[in-house]
């Protein structure tokens, strides 16, 4: 097929061009920007129009996959449709895509990147990921010779309920996207257990309020009960968890925290069904961590520079609890926290949180919102999180292997020593690694 993607540049609708131009389709597609992303795409062989024209449309296009955040009006969406060319949202074009595949699906609030990832470590086959592995080097490996599908599947616009799951794994069940859910709990929750219940084969936070709720048949971990002897450690700078799970013996895998044992026993129990615990085990140390999530991305004798993609309070939390570990193995005694809120909307639905998520920090530096075209609401950061050593800035500058602060084209402050982290799922990334 000829296929063209609308809004290729986002992270999960790169994920599916590559996958299609890999299965042996022809792929083209549209982002309103060149990022690092559209530039992979164009390394793989597909071509890419920055900007929104109905002549991307190709000739002989036999179908238009677009990005959630596109809209009906869309020049090159109305184009598809007046050639009679057949328009899917990516939600609805999942179905197609994973229908013939052995899904194992990963969905939850907060970790399914990571557990995705992991699993993708340890069992063979295809894998989709909303981030990119460090093991591949990419949020996309093919794998033609198995039906198996390794898939990180999104809540966020109940396309979860469309990954055609043969394993579903929830890492959490906690309200997050609620705009799309009419904020309604329970219309929520149903689609939690309709995920949960619509595969043979369950893997469960069982510690999770709501999934502790269900009564199907499931694989359940209870973390804290079935996760032991939990230990840190640094190898080359990089961080390490080792713990033992349940009867299975002692596993270590890159990361580190409590969410990061977790994020791995879903993994290992999933991958259990079909694999030996020995192959498990030797599996998991490929895992090297996905880009973006605690990514160090400089390592010297006085300071490291961390991007991490936390932008909801319990993962900042988190990532601060693995960061104080981190901190105290390399000697360091300050914490530099670098915050990019994302949305106004998830911004203001969780502010107290916010305000508490940050303690043990040294240092706050808050940047403008990053607005993923919300509208522009008020906020008041200064009062709220006046309590930190607050710092407000309008973006960052990358001088070396040092960060500045900027108002302006003035330089603010200059970071060149200490634990330095960047929290933000926005141009955040770009910022501190000094590219566009």
């Amino acid at each position: 097929m000829k296929i063209h993607f609308i809004g290729i540049g986002g992270i999960g609708i790169s994920g599916l061009a590559k996958y299609m131009r890999f299965s042996g389709h022809e792929v083209s597609g549209s982002d309103m920007k060149a990022t690092h992303i559209t530039q992979r795409l164009i390394d793989r062989g597909i071509k890419v129009f920055i900007g929104h024209d109905a002549a991307n449309i190709p000739e002989g296009c036999d179908l238009v996959i677009h990005s959630a955040i596109i809209r009906d009006t869309n020049v090159e969406v109305v184009e598809a449709k007046n050639r009679g060319i057949e328009v899917l949202h990516r939600r609805d074009a999942l179905l197609r895509i994973l229908k013939e595949k052995k899904v194992y699906a990963v969905c939850g609030a907060h970790g399914k990147s990571t557990t995705t990832a992991i699993l993708a470590s340890i069992m063979s086959g295809s894998a989709i990921i909303g981030a990119e592995s460090k093991d591949f080097g990419s949020n996309v490996r093919y794998d033609g010779s198995t039906d198996v599908m390794l898939f990180e599947a999104d809540e966020s616009d109940g396309s979860f309920l469309n990954s055609n799951p043969y394993c579903s794994i929830v890492t959490n069940a906690e309200p997050e996207h609620m705009e799309y859910y009419h904020y309604n709990i329970d219309e929520f929750h149903n689609a939690y257990r309709r995920f949960v219940e619509m595969a043979p084969i369950r893997v469960i936070n069982a510690e999770d309020p709501f999934m502790a709720t269900l009564e199907c048949e499931a694989i359940r971990l209870y973390p804290s009960q079935d996760i032991t002897n939990i230990r840190y450690t640094l190898i080359d700078d990089e961080p390490y968890t080792r713990f033992t799970l349940k009867n299975m013996g002692e596993f270590e895998v890159w990361g580190f925290g409590e969410h990061i044992a977790m994020d791995a026993s879903l993994a290992i129990l999933a991958a259990a069904q079909t694999m030996s615990i020995a192959a498990i085990r030797a599996n998991i140390l490929h895992f090297k961590g996905i880009k973006k999530r605690f990514d160090v991305i400089f390592k010297g004798s006085d300071r490291v520079i961390i991007d991490d993609y936390a932008h909801h309070p319990t993962e900042i939390k988190a990532t601060m609890e693995s960061l104080k570990i981190y901190a105290e193995l390399k000697g360091f005694k300050r914490i530099i926290a670098i915050w990019q809120p994302h949305k106004y909307s998830r911004t203001i639905d969780n502010l107290d949180a916010f305000v508490e998520c940050f303690e043990g920090c040294a240092e706050l530096v808050i940047l403008p919102v990053w607005a993923a075209s919300e509208e522009a609401r008020e906020i008041d950061f200064i009062g709220r999180f006046g309590h930190y050593d607050l710092t407000m800035s309008d973006k960052l500058h990358r001088a070396g292997d040092t960060i500045e602060t900027m108002i302006g084209d003035a330089v603010v402050k200059t970071y060149d020593h200490d634990l330095i982290v960047g929290f933000g799922a926005g141009d955040l990334t770009y910022q501190l690694r000094g590219t566009k």
